[in-house]
């Protein structure tokens, strides 16, 4: 019996204490969560991107065609004026520079032999028939190297060879037996058609050593080279693109600012760029030139503007996409506010700050902000402001105040 009266009376207890606390909850205030005015430096700014350009560059093109046979820098390289950056293959080239000089060279010695006399008849069949065994041993010894090499490779016999060896000696005996006969002739000279053969030979010359000379193609400016793309082998045209070498030590940023805000807009405004691949770096300067014109990019009406970068690393390159922060105003030791929590009461902007366990409603003036934070005047440094919550508030509501 006891028992019974015990249980009974717990269970009326419970059922009390259930009541008392469901009454208490429901009569609770709801939690708000609070945000201190601060005073501090606010600065505006229009957040956009870009792209990195050179302000100074220069390119580098090839004056003859060719494969390429030797690279001499790589991107990214600083390279002082005239610097070699690649070398066009001149195995041809040097060919027929040997040809020119061997005939310069038979044709000062068929000038010696006219100034001590000849028959121009003869002469001029000696002349003749060596410049065509010249021609023959210079065709003769290219193949001769080329099937050396052949063989090499295994993709020559050593028959071919032999043969190809043969026609040089055969080339050689050829040109000591008409120099030999050359030499015996006296008889009045020819020096007009000597002469001209030995313009002809050294025109042929400077010609070869002026092809050989433009085989280098070299930097037209000082700077970093920071577009070059050719591997060994690549075959250029005349007035291909070899590399674009530029002065990077201030670069550059072409950015597009949206119409609304190019009223905001002036030139030598502090300008900072970052770079997602290189986090934590920025890069500082100014802005250069502001819109003369507004024109469409995709759906948005912009202007054009020009930004001066320091760039003492180099390590901004051309074509480079990067962020830019164009800081418009700034403003130091005033009050500021998360803009999060500011609000929109019958047209007018204010917050809800808290005094002692209420909320009251103030109305506020707002100044320069930033992507998060504004100017506000109308606070105090320290006041609690209510921030975003899914409770609507009222002037002069009970709230239970969280500061996160």
């Amino acid at each position: 019996m006891k028992f019974r009266i015990a249980l009974s009376v717990l269970v009326v207890a419970l059922v009390g204490a259930g009541a008392w606390y469901a009454v208490t909850l429901r009569n609770r205030p709801p939690e708000v969560p609070f945000a201190r005015v601060t005073r501090g430096t606010i600065e505006s700014t229009i957040p956009t991107n870009g792209k990195v350009e050179p302000i100074e560059w220069a390119e580098a093109h090839t004056d003859r065609p060719g494969p390429v046979s030797n690279i001499l820098v790589r991107r990214g390289e600083r390279v002082a004026l005239g610097a070699p950056l690649i070398e066009l293959d001149t195995t041809e080239i040097t060919a027929d520079l040997a040809a020119a000089q061997s005939r310069i060279a038979q044709a000062r010695a068929e000038l010696e032999v006219l100034d001590r006399g000849g028959r121009a008849v003869e002469l001029s069949t000696i002349a003749s028939d060596l410049e065509h065994a010249r021609q023959e041993l210079a065709t003769g010894r290219r193949e001769h190297d080329t099937l050396v090499r052949l063989e090499a490779k295994q993709a020559a016999t050593r028959h071919d060879v032999a043969q190809a060896k043969d026609r040089v000696d055969r080339a050689e005996l050829q040109i000591r037996a008409l120099e030999s006969r050359r030499g015996a002739l006296v008889s009045p000279p020819d020096r007009s058609s000597a002469e001209a053969r030995l313009r002809d030979a050294e025109a042929a010359s400077a010609l070869a050593q002026e092809r050989i000379r433009k085989s280098v193609v070299r930097a037209p400016v000082p700077g970093t080279v920071y577009q070059f793309d050719l591997k060994p082998g690549a075959y250029l045209n005349a007035g291909d693109l070899v590399a674009t070498i530029g002065q990077l030590e201030r670069v550059r940023v072409r950015v597009f600012v949206d119409e609304p805000d190019l009223g905001r807009l002036a030139a030598r405004l502090p300008v900072t760029i970052t770079w997602d691949a290189l986090p934590g770096r920025q890069w500082k300067g100014s802005v250069d030139r502001t819109p003369s014109q507004i024109v469409a990019l995709g759906t948005r009406q912009v202007g054009e503007v020009l930004c001066v970068i320091e760039n003492p690393k180099n390590d901004l390159l051309p074509g480079t996409n990067v962020n830019a922060d164009i800081r418009t105003d700034a403003a130091e030791g005033v009050l500021t506010i998360a803009k999060e929590v500011i609000r929109r009461e019958m047209g007018e902007s204010g917050v809800f700050v808290l005094t002692g366990q209420t909320v009251a409603w103030k109305k506020i003036k707002l100044g320069i902000g930033s992507t998060t934070h504004t100017q506000v005047e109308g606070l105090n440094e320290g006041d609690a402001v209510a921030m975003p919550t899914g409770q609507a508030l009222k002037d002069g509501m009970v709230v239970a105040p969280v500061f996160p």
